[in-house]
């Protein structure tokens, strides 16, 4: 799976974390940045992992800040994206099955680092269930 990824300064930890997982896993990740540690601006970064998924140039798409909210914001301005905050197990999962979100977004300063990645695998592993939630989700576009 090709994977884009990327955060602010606040979630560049968890971000260097989250591609080392997924890379071990076998997983191809385009870094979208930052690429350090300094003060930085969310929307550029999620704007530009963002437009890889809209293009289709990688299959999901995972986004780190402090909170999570900001740059899930910056990336659902971008069309055909549909990103959602996974503040829980069952929420990573329904973003797929309901929503078919094609993008995830955490907070690394109110989630455990260990959680986030049980939630990225839950989210690249769920299917989206179609049916009932596809008239929704095309409703969104």
């Amino acid at each position: 799976m090709k994977i884009s990824i990327a955060s602010d300064h606040a979630g560049y930890a968890y971000k260097e974390e989250i591609k080392k997982y997924l890379a071990a896993k076998g997983h191809e990740i385009v870094d979208c940045g930052t690429h350090s540690l300094d003060s930085c601006d969310y929307p550029i970064f999620g704007k530009a992992a963002a437009e890889k998924v809209a293009n289709k140039e990688v299959d999901f798409g995972i986004l780190v800040c402090s909170s999570g909210e900001g740059i899930a914001i910056a990336a659902n301005k971008v069309k055909g994206v549909r990103a959602g905050i996974a503040y829980n197990d069952d929420v990573a999962r329904l973003m797929r099955q309901h929503n078919n979100a094609n993008m995830i977004a955490f907070g690394a300063s109110f989630m455990a680092l260990e959680d986030v990645l049980k939630r990225v695998d839950i989210f690249l592993s769920t299917e989206f269930e179609g049916g009932r939630h596809e008239r929704r989700v095309n409703e969104i576009e």
